[in-house]
C-alpha cells in the first residue's frame, strides 16, 4: 500500500509539474500574441 502510493505521488507530481510548465506557456503565449 505504501509502495503504491509513493508511485501514484511521484507520478502525479510528474504530471503536475508538466500541467504547471503548459499553462505557463498558454499564459505567456497569449498575453504575447493580445
Amino acid at each position: 500500500m505504501s509502495a503504491f502510493s509513493c508511485a501514484g505521488f511521484g507520478g502525479f507530481t510528474s504530471t503536475g509539474v508538466i500541467l504547471v510548465l503548459f499553462i505557463l506557456l498558454v499564459i505567456v503565449s497569449r498575453s504575447l500574441f493580445i
